[in-house]
């Protein structure tokens, strides 16, 4: 806040400086140049008779600082487009061919993910042409880590079990290790030696690291986080916020029309 002040007290004193009165002041009649009290002294007198200029200074301040980052993240987002919604490394459910896009970062021990997990079904649900990116983003520890390993595996040798898989261990109210995740995967109908050989694989490393070096791209360091259009957006922020979301993107081409 006190930075705002400060750039706010500075655009008012431009702009105080390039609107003030033609009327000359007492100073400005002398035939000497302003010393630096006596602008002080116009300015003060300037901004407390128009105190509006501090807050439309503070209203553009900010539409400015909002407008660099959304370009300076859109900038970002589509430098990584390929590999954020195309990588061969990546789980796709509701409309594989769909018209929007809506990229999730997940850890399977964050219980804000587990709780958004139905806004996301019921979006799928409800949009047909709705395609979903999921990506495996652990963050809170070594279980999730594990848990990841074997959601990556069964995507590699079961992709038509994954659905189920995900659904069951994002339900699971118990802490997700790789104990948990393997009796997961068995229940979903993928034996256990191909998942233990698929963890193994060069796979399951590649698409972490992947998947760390996406996120660190677009500056994400919590989940769930979201990528859709343009725009990244951090939280579980709800059904409400993601179905707006997909209607501007589908309307405008990007979040915000």
């Amino acid at each position: 806040m006190k930075r705002l002040l400060a750039a706010a007290a500075a655009c008012a004193l431009t702009c105080a400086v390039t609107f003030l009165p033609l009327q000359p002041s007492p100073a400005l009649a002398q035939d000497k140049p302003l010393d630096k009290a006596a602008i002080e002294a116009i300015v003060k007198d300037y901004l407390l008779n128009n105190p509006e200029v501090v807050r439309d200074a503070l209203v553009e301040l900010d539409r400015r600082e909002k407008a660099e980052a959304e370009a300076a993240t859109a900038k970002l987002v589509g430098d990584s487009s390929g590999i954020l919604f195309n990588s061969t490394r990546q789980v796709v459910l509701g409309n594989p061919k769909g018209d929007v896009t809506l990229v999730e970062f997940f850890d399977y021990n964050c219980g804000y993910c587990k709780r958004a997990m139905s806004d996301m079904e019921r979006l799928i649900e409800e949009d047909p042409n709705l395609r979903v990116v999921l990506k495996e983003f652990p963050v809170l520890g070594q279980g999730s880590i594990e848990a990841a390993q074997v959601a990556i595996a069964v995507n590699t040798v079961a992709p038509d079990k994954y659905g189920a898989f995900h659904s069951a261990l994002m339900s699971n109210r118990g802490k997700a290790d790789r104990a948990i995740a393997l009796e997961m995967a068995k229940d979903a109908g993928v034996p256990s030696k191909d998942i233990e050989a698929a963890i193994r694989s060069d796979e399951v490393l590649a698409t972490l690291e992947e998947v760390y070096g996406l996120a660190n791209q677009l500056g994400l360091s919590g989940t769930p986080a979201y990528v859709i259009g343009n725009e990244v957006i951090p939280g579980a922020v709800g059904y409400d916020t993601l179905k707006t979301a997909i209607a501007s993107v589908r309307k405008c081409g990007q979040s915000s029309c």
